[in-house]
C-alpha cells in the first residue's frame, strides 16, 4: 500500500473514479463528502456514457460488466418534435447492436462506483470550507474548524467548488439561460399519452426556438421534464414575482412563456407530478486552467464546467482514471499530477470549444443526428491538436 496522504473533496462520478482507480493502484485514499449520507438527495436524471470517454473509464476501473448490466441501450432513442405541429420530425433509434451512448440513471452509476470502494473510504457529513498548500502539502479546513493535511487534495467537488480557490481565482460565469426541472412519475400507467411521445429515451421538442422543452426516461418509469429558458435574467423569477415553491404559479409562467406551442407537448407541464427546480446554467470559460500548484488538482466540472449536452459526467469519469493511472504510472505523486495535467487541461479546452461548436449546430437540432454530433465531440475533445 502506497503510504502517499490522498483526499478526494466530493463524492460524485468523477470524484469516485478517482477513488476507485487510486484503490485499485493500491493507494489508500479518502472521500471527503459534505452530503449526510448516499441517500440523502436524488442524485438527478439520467447519463448517457460515451464509449470513447466515459464507458473507458468504466473499463479501465474493472467496472465495464457492471455498468452494461444497468445501462439502458434502448434509451439511446431520440424523439424531436415540431413545437407548433407537435409532429415527429426526427427519429433517432440505435441499432441492434448500438452501444455507443447508453443511458443509466446517476443514482445507479453512483450506487456502482460506491460499492466497488473500500467500506468507510467516503467519510460522509463533511463539509468543507476551503484548500490551501504549501510547500507540496495540503490543508483542507472543514466548516466546524477543524484542518487536515494531505500530500493530495483533488478537488472533485463541482460547479462551486471549495478546492478550486487553491489553484485559480476564476469562478463560474451565468450564461443566460436556465433550465426549470419538474417529473412524471409512473408514466406509463399514469400518463400513457406522454409515455407514447417521450418513447424509451429522450424527447426534445422547439430546439432553435426561444426555448426547448425535453423529457428524458429513467429506469423504473420516471421522467425528467426540463424546460430550458433562454436570455432570461438571472433572478427571472424574483422579477416576475414568483415563488419557485408555489408550483401553480411556475407552471403559468412556463405556459405563457410556450404560449402557441402544441397542447400534446405542453402537456410535459400541465400534468407534471413534481414541483418545479430553477437550474440557472453556469459555465467556466473555454480553456480554464492554471499554474500547477504541489499538492492539488481539480476533475470534472471543478476544473472546467460545461453546459449540460451530456459531456460533462463522461469528462469528469474520465479525468478521474486518467488521474489515478498517471499518480500509478509515476514514482513521484506530484510528477503523477503534473502528468495528469498535461492531458486533461488540452482535452478539457478541445471538449469546451467543440460544445460552442456543437451548441451552434444544435440551433437546427431537428435536422441533427445526434449520435453523429456526439463523435464529432468526442473526436474532437480527444485529439485537441486537430
Amino acid at each position: 500500500m502506497n503510504t502517499a496522504r490522498i483526499a478526494v473533496i466530493g463524492a460524485g462520478p468523477g470524484g469516485l473514479a478517482a477513488a476507485r482507480g487510486l484503490q485499485i493502484n493500491g493507494f489508500d485514499v479518502t472521500v471527503i463528502e459534505r452530503e449526510a449520507s448516499a441517500s440523502a438527495r436524488w442524485q438527478g436524471g439520467m447519463l448517457d456514457l460515451h464509449a470513447p470517454t466515459g464507458q473507458e473509464a468504466m473499463r479501465a476501473l474493472g467496472l465495464y460488466e457492471q455498468f452494461r448490466a444497468v445501462a439502458r441501450a434502448d434509451a439511446q432513442e431520440v424523439r424531436m418534435v415540431n413545437a407548433t405541429s407537435g409532429e415527429l420530425v426526427n427519429h433517432q433509434q440505435p441499432g441492434e447492436d448500438e452501444y455507443y451512448a447508453p443511458e443509466i440513471d446517476r443514482g445507479q452509476l453512483r450506487e456502482l462506483l460506491l460499492n466497488s470502494l473500500k467500506p468507510s473510504t467516503v467519510r460522509w457529513g463533511s463539509p468543507i470550507e476551503g484548500v490551501s498548500a504549501e510547500a507540496g502539502i495540503a490543508t483542507v479546513r472543514f466548516t466546524d474548524g477543524a484542518t487536515e493535511q494531505f500530500d493530495l487534495v483533488v478537488g472533485a467537488d463541482g460547479a462551486w467548488s471549495r478546492t478550486r480557490p487553491a489553484v485559480s481565482s476564476v469562478a463560474p460565469v451565468y450564461t443566460g439561460a436556465a433550465l426549470v426541472e419538474t417529473y412524471l412519475d409512473d408514466v406509463d400507467n399514469r400518463h400513457p399519452e406522454l409515455a407514447e411521445l417521450i418513447g424509451p429515451g429522450n424527447l426534445v421538442v422547439g430546439a432553435g426556438t426561444a426555448g426547448m422543452l425535453a423529457a428524458q426516461r429513467n429506469s423504473g418509469g420516471h421522467v425528467r421534464v426540463y424546460a430550458e429558458l433562454e436570455d432570461i435574467p438571472l433572478d427571472w423569477a424574483g422579477e416576475a414575482g414568483i415563488d419557485m415553491a408555489d408550483t401553480d404559479a411556475v407552471r403559468r409562467y412556463l405556459m405563457g412563456r410556450f404560449e402557441g406551442w402544441h397542447d400534446r407537448v405542453l402537456d410535459l407541464i400541465r400534468e407534471n407530478d413534481g414541483g418545479f427546480i430553477n437550474r440557472p446554467l453556469y459555465v467556466l470559460p473555454t480553456g480554464h486552467s492554471w499554474a500547477h500548484v504541489p499538492g492539488v488538482t481539480l476533475l470534472g466540472d471543478a476544473a472546467h464546467l460545461l453546459p449540460p449536452h451530456g459531456i460533462g459526467a463522461n469528462l469528469a469519469l474520465i479525468d478521474g482514471s486518467d488521474l489515478a493511472a498517471a499518480i500509478a504510472a509515476h514514482t513521484d505523486l506530484d510528477q503523477g499530477v503534473r502528468a495528469y495535467e498535461a492531458i486533461m487541461l488540452p482535452r478539457a479546452k478541445a471538449a469546451g470549444e467543440a460544445d460552442e461548436e456543437i451548441a451552434a449546430l444544435m440551433e437546427n437540432a431537428e435536422a441533427q443526428n445526434v449520435n453523429e454530433v456526439r463523435q464529432l465531440l468526442n473526436e474532437r475533445m480527444l485529439n485537441p491538436a486537430k
